[in-house]
């Protein structure tokens, strides 16, 4: 504890961090009766609103009016001639995301200014925090809510202007001619094929052989053609970059090997959290081998201490609703402590949104038993639409049938994921979902394929009182 004549601060519980967990954690705790102090260095709104979901989004949303433009023909509709104009593309992603980020602002400044405190903190003792600004806080319990940040690989930090993250390409005044994307998980498959349909050249580089964390290989192999249709692949690669006057050179080497140059290197080798200023060995915690503190998922604690993560610090689930779910079972718990609880987590869910959207959800094909598979490369409502491609697979668990879980790559999967994911929370099995409504034609009767084949593969029979057929067409 401090022993000096500095100022000392006191609450309940202090959170670290003013992003979507952090901003979850406060609220929830202050809900349950705490006194609470937030620490942010800059209060610029949450990774979300203005580096991350909501800027993505406008730039794929851009992308899929171009590419609809140029598919009309495929409905007889004639477009002369598809215009990109780059600069108003880049100037509608800023002006909309800096609306996101002003209202994000405009809600975390509604905040108590007591409440708020600007600055960085880092650990003394396991119930003290010091600010820069030479402050010292005392609290009951603390919550870590600093989320994440852009991981540059040795041999691309000296690259300069002409590297981008997913925190400085939204800036960019205009479309380049010619992008490298180095890492296939989401961000680089997002904004690798809205690149590409926004007239950009681009060549997306991994040194793995997997795009998007996909388990099922035919859910892999649908998406990895839907790329490739777009843009360049090359993975299982190994890269060097050299800087030049007006470009950056890129050689590979490895399943294929070349060389090229490209304007602009956009690097999305992952997040990983944002630890190392908070003197972490002065709270007492155990590490694991990442330096991540140890902790229960479903408390949030860091083994029995007064200390919770929240969001993507913790390195679980990187998406927001989870980040949020994290904030409010750690600032409950911040509360409760010693008295902590365990929260009732979600089925993992993750969508990647590429076109179409990539959805995970919950176990593998290596937890269950029994697969279904949907190929809608001729599915009814997808024809008709003209967006005919992709597969889905379902888990199951024998000998009931009870679904574990997904991955899709469909039209619509954004959708078909939720209904998923639901079902999967409430332990519904192939059978139940199969006594369910579906409406013809819809996307979501492709579902009934994947589903009917695991209920052949289950003692149990399919609803008697339904027709076992498929609709004309569907």
């Amino acid at each position: 504890m401090p022993t000096d004549s500095r100022e000392t601060l006191r609450c309940d519980v202090a959170v670290i961090g003013a992003g979507t967990a952090g901003l979850a954690a406060e609220r929830a705790a202050r809900a349950n009766g705490a006194s609470t102090l937030l620490i942010d260095p800059a209060y610029n709104g949450t990774t979300c609103a203005t580096v991350g979901c909501m800027p993505s989004k406008l730039l794929i949303a851009a992308s899929h009016a171009a590419h609809a433009a140029r598919s009309a023909g495929t409905f007889g509709i004639t477009v002369s001639a598809v215009g990109i104009d780059g600069r108003a593309v880049m100037q509608r992603v800023r002006d909309e995301r800096d609306r996101f980020a002003r209202l994000t602002r405009e809600s975390i400044a509604e905040i108590p200014d007591d409440i708020r405190l600007q600055g960085r903190a880092r650990f003394i003792s396991p119930h003290c925090l010091e600010l820069d600004d030479g402050r010292q806080i005392e609290a009951h319990s603390v919550v870590i809510a600093t989320g994440s940040a852009p991981f540059i690989p040795d041999g691309f930090s000296g690259l300069g202007k002409r590297l981008l993250t997913n925190e400085t390409i939204f800036e960019l005044e205009d479309l380049p001619e010619r992008l490298a994307v180095v890492g296939s998980g989401p961000i680089g498959l997002e904004l690798a094929q809205a690149m590409a349909r926004l007239g950009v050249k681009v060549t997306l580089f991994d040194r793995g052989e997997r795009l998007g964390g996909i388990r099922c290989d035919r859910v892999h192999a649908a998406l990895r053609a839907i790329i490739e249709e777009d843009l360049t692949l090359k993975l299982g690669v190994e890269l060097e970059a050299r800087a030049k006057d007006e470009s950056i050179e890129l050689s590979w080497s490895g399943t294929s090997s070349g060389k090229s140059e490209f304007d602009y290197v956009l690097v999305a080798t992952g997040r990983p959290p944002q630890l190392e200023d908070l003197d972490l060995s002065a709270a007492g915690l155990e590490l694991d081998d990442d330096g991540v503190p140890l902790h229960d998922r479903n408390s949030m604690q860091c083994g029995d201490s007064a200390i919770f993560l929240a969001g993507d610090v913790a390195d679980d689930q990187p998406v927001l609703h989870e980040a949020s779910h994290d904030g409010a079972i750690a600032g409950r718990n911040a509360v409760a402590f010693p008295a902590s609880a365990p929260g009732q987590r979600f089925a993992p869910f993750a969508i990647t949104f590429t076109s179409p959207p990539v959805v995970r959800i919950g176990q593998s094909e290596e937890d269950g038993v029994i697969t279904g598979t949907a190929d809608y490369s001729d599915q009814g409502r997808a024809r008709v639409e003209g967006v005919n491609e992709g597969v889905l697979t379902l888990y199951a668990a024998a000998p009931d049938g009870r679904l574990i879980g997904a991955d899709l790559c469909t039209p619509a999967s954004e959708h078909l994921g939720h209904m998923l994911a639901w079902a999967i929370q409430q332990e519904r099995t192939a059978t139940e979902l199969l006594e369910m409504p579906f409406y013809h034609p819809t996307i979501e009767e492709g579902l009934k394929q994947a589903l009917r084949t695991i209920c052949a593969a289950t003692p149990l029979a399919l609803p008697e009182d339904q027709d076992r057929g498929t609709p004309s067409g569907a």
